[in-house]
């Protein structure tokens, strides 16, 4: 099948393959063997060096380096050092995190443990939202399991190693998967971030040196040192090697988790891998990044996915959420759902993000409600730059992206709505208008006795008409009419 040939699985290699809760089933498909590798034969300098060597970088959105984080981590002098796995994922309709975790979580536990014997770690915490259940069972089984067996603990395979796992729970904060304020929430402090430098490599869990990578970066690991980092490099693009999982969602056929190389095109991830648009309607948008990254149009289907490609486009890597849109969709309404996402879980401890974007909200209200001006256009630009500026973490600096990406994209539906006050999608029901046409209507009396409001007045056989000052815009009569002679303009 189409959806399963463009795929190439790293991250996800061992995910319905095996028995998460057996591990057993774990090490017959090359579990810790990787570790036993490092522990055995290469030195810390040579591991990172293998990882630097393979192009790795951050896959939770930064894109970062991992070597080079390793490494900086590794060569800072500390009596106690810890290797944190953020496993806060809080995108909407992400969940490639949460797969791994609850399908293949030991590939995880082997990465942590060969990340702390690279920087001199002994504990490793995995900090996970607790509306992952199953993934949090599964991990402690995991973790159970690899201490039966002598690989987490003492003294691992005999080495002289030692490494423990422990779990910290989220509360289900979008703001704590910034590695700062991840790290003050696992402290048991209010989970906000603070200003860098000092970064977490230098400073972080309880004022020790601590490597934050996400779930999906710890994946790759065991796979770069079992097959090399020459292997590994070979897959994806100059500056963004190997591969990259995505959650699929939105109006497309085919939805769900995908793993693709990088340098996969946006168009084969929508037509190939996806199945294209539900119901063979028109492609109008996808968006990349979760509620910080952007929208684009068709004009970018044939653009590269990495991380400095989708950048150049308006748009982000981000954890990997991709939402596919159609024509019905309206774009101003997309962008004010993302920015009212983004509100919600703002920590407030800045006032750019705090006060910026809830003003970037009340014009995107004004504007869906048909009171907007051509002004207004122009000052969610100019109040957008500002806040990507001025923001204090990288939740601030990117809440803007859907809204300066859809006005870059799509201006001319912002122009509809305030120029014409019509919404060309027809999704924004202060701009919606019902109207009967007077010769189409039989007087067949539906629209009357269906209306919840009262707003249609007329007599049996007659036209009948809508009082538009008390239409809801609710679009009942519209369904139930039989004879359309009802228009919504």
């Amino acid at each position: 099948m189409t959806v399963f040939k463009k795929q190439v699985r790293i991250a996800l290699r061992n995910c319905g393959v095996i028995d998460p809760e057996q591990i057993e089933d774990a090490i017959a498909c090359d579990a810790y063997f990787a570790l036993g590798k490092c522990l055995t034969t290469y030195s810390p300098d040579e591991v990172i060096s293998e990882i630097k060597t393979s192009g790795l970088r951050g896959r939770g959105g930064g894109g970062f380096p991992t070597g080079l984080k390793w490494e900086i981590t590794k060569n800072v002098e500390s009596d106690q050092k810890y290797v944190v796995c953020n496993a806060d994922e809080g995108d909407p309709g992400a969940f490639m995190d949460r797969s791994i975790l609850e399908g293949d979580p030991h590939s995880v536990l082997e990465a942590m443990a060969i990340c702390g014997y690279c920087i001199g770690a002994n504990t490793g915490l995995i900090y996970i939202r607790a509306e992952y259940p199953l993934a949090i069972q599964r991990l402690k089984i995991a973790i159970k399991q690899a201490e039966e067996y002598g690989l987490l603990g003492d003294n691992i395979l005999g080495s002289g190693f030692d490494f423990k796992i422990e779990m910290r729970y989220g509360a289900g904060a979008f703001v704590c998967g910034e590695e700062t304020a991840l790290i003050h929430s696992m402290e048991g402090l209010r989970g906000e971030p603070t200003v860098k430098p000092p970064f977490p490599s230098v400073s972080g869990y309880l004022g020790k040196p601590t490597n934050v990578n996400n779930v999906e970066t710890f994946a790759n690991i065991p796979v770069i040192i079992n097959k090399g980092a020459k292997w590994f490099s070979r897959i994806g693009t100059e500056k963004s090697k190997g591969t990259k999982v995505f959650a699929l969602a939105g109006k497309i056929n085919n939805v769900g988790l995908i793993e693709v190389p990088m340098g996969t095109t946006l168009r084969e991830v929508v037509y190939e891998i996806g199945g294209g648009i539900v119901n063979g309607k028109k492609f109008k948008s996808v968006q990349t990044g979760g509620p910080s990254g952007g929208c684009l149009t068709k004009d970018f289907l044939d653009t590269p996915i990495d991380y400095d490609n989708l950048v150049a486009a308006g748009s982000m890597m981000g954890s990997g959420g991709m939402i596919v849109m159609d024509e019905d969709d309206c774009m101003v309404s997309i962008a004010k759902f993302y920015l009212e996402f983004t509100l919600e879980e703002s920590c407030g401890k800045c006032n750019p993000c705090r006060i910026g974007n809830k003003r970037l909200h009340e014009i995107l209200t004004k504007i869906t409600e048909g009171n907007g001006t051509v002004e207004d256009i122009e000052r969610l630009k100019v109040l957008s730059d500002v806040i990507k500026d001025t923001s204090l973490c990288g939740l601030g600096q990117s809440s803007p992206n859907p809204v300066l990406s859809t006005i870059a994209n799509f201006e001319d539906e912002y122009m509809a709505h305030v120029k014409e006050e019509k919404c060309p999608a027809g999704q924004c029901k202060s701009l919606l208008r019902y109207d009967i046409v007077e010769d189409l209507c039989t007087g067949c009396t539906l629209c009357f006795r269906n209306c919840p409001v009262g707003a249609i007045t007329g007599e049996r056989r007659l036209p009948h008409f809508i009082d538009q000052s008390l239409c809801i815009k609710c679009g009942v009569c519209f369904e139930k009419c039989k004879f359309d002679a009802i228009t919504l303009t």
